[in-house]
């Protein structure tokens, strides 16, 4: 009921504003002037150039029986759900890395890590608690394809080889491996179609 009422009062608030809006005709009788493309001269010859918007044509998945598109219905939306926390990983990455680069002394470095990552953990505990195994490990593979690196090598990189060790163990203690690899077109061709329609905007 709460919902119908929603829609009727979106319904009602936009009718004026359709309603007063004035009615135009479109002039068919102007004739649309032609477009004038810039030139490029290859190979000696002078030739119009258009720079033409890259499509992506996705492939439909087929499904055998209703538990194959449930499963993808899971895989889709886990995905949706964790893409963002990759991106926003790959990001901050790269801005770790830069400020370390102006950092002098191996104290001050130690001491913007742990900076950061206590503000990664207030931001974020909730949410990755809260996470399934399967997201988990989706979630581990979008930061290779998004960082170019394992999540192994970065905790190795910034904390030591003692911490990737013991976080390693532990993952791989809940059925999880901080050292996997993304392989877009093997294993992950599915994750990767279903990030690659999230970028375009399809899902």
């Amino acid at each position: 009921m709460n919902f119908l009422i929603n829609i009727t009062l979106i319904l009602f608030c936009l009718t004026p504003k359709v309603l007063a809006q004035e009615v135009i005709i479109p002039d068919t009788t102007k004739k649309k002037q032609p477009e004038i493309l810039p030139l490029v001269t290859f190979d000696g010859d002078t030739l119009p150039h258009k720079e033409i918007r890259e499509v992506t044509i996705f492939h439909r998945p087929k499904f055998k029986n209703r538990r194959q598109v449930r499963r993808y219905g899971r895989l889709v939306y886990n995905v949706k759900k964790v893409y963002p926390y990759a991106i926003y990983i790959r990001d901050k990455l790269n801005q770790v890395n830069d400020h370390l680069q102006d950092m002098n002394t191996e104290k001050e470095q130690k001491k913007y890590i742990r900076q950061v990552q206590k503000e990664m953990m207030d931001r974020f505990e909730n949410d990755v608690r809260n996470m399934t195994f399967s997201q988990g490990k989706i979630l581990i593979k979008l930061i290779d394809r998004e960082t170019g690196n394992t999540s192994y090598i970065w905790i190795k990189d910034l904390k030591g080889n003692f911490f990737a060790g013991f976080w390693q163990t532990v993952a791989r203690i809940f059925g999880s491996n901080l050292k996997a690899s993304y392989h877009p077109k093997k294993e992950d061709y599915m994750i990767e179609q279903i990030v690659r329609m999230i970028e375009a905007g399809v899902i």
